[in-house]
């Protein structure tokens, strides 16, 4: 179950996202939860190209507590910044990008090709699709994550015929 406060700040991402240009998702833990896995939210992670970082920042001007730059760590980069809405952090990240090998980055992610809709209070929501997901945090090594996403997919997952 999604805690009511994440929902009321959704509310106003979409209401502000609606006539935005950028192609955007929710990812993380609201998109699996959005999607019906019982997992814990602890904040909304926003996912779009680099142009959309940008753009959707400029929609919350009043609610900026890291401007998007960009950054990079070890596996990831991206053009990331944070957002505060009444106690709830929001993650912007724009080109996502993900460390094949030592020199090499994979593209960046285009939402578009992996995103889903999910209809919640009202709202059609973009998620990125679980498979994306589970392939995604396999990448970045975080193993205990992607199992959890294997199990609910093969335990979810429509046979095929």
């Amino acid at each position: 179950m999604i805690e009511p406060r994440y929902l009321d700040t959704l509310r106003i991402i979409h209401a502000r996202l609606k006539d935005c240009r950028a192609k955007w998702v929710v990812t993380g833990s609201l998109g699996m939860a959005l999607q019906g896995m019982n997992i814990e939210v602890h904040d909304i992670d926003i996912q779009t190209d680099q142009q959309g970082a940008y753009e959707i920042e400029s929609k919350f001007p009043e609610y900026v507590v890291a401007p998007v730059h960009y950054s990079e760590s070890e596996r990831i980069r991206s053009h990331f910044g944070k957002l505060e809405m009444d106690g709830v952090k929001v993650e912007i990240m724009g080109d996502v990008q993900k460390r094949v090998d030592e020199q090499t980055w994979e593209e960046p992610v285009q939402v578009e090709h992996n995103r889903h809709w999910v209809e919640i209070a009202g709202m059609q929501i973009p998620v990125l699709s679980l498979e994306y997901e589970y392939q995604a945090y396999l990448k970045l090594g975080r193993v205990e994550k992607a199992e959890i996403l294997r199990e609910w997919l093969q335990k979810h997952s429509k046979p095929a015929g």
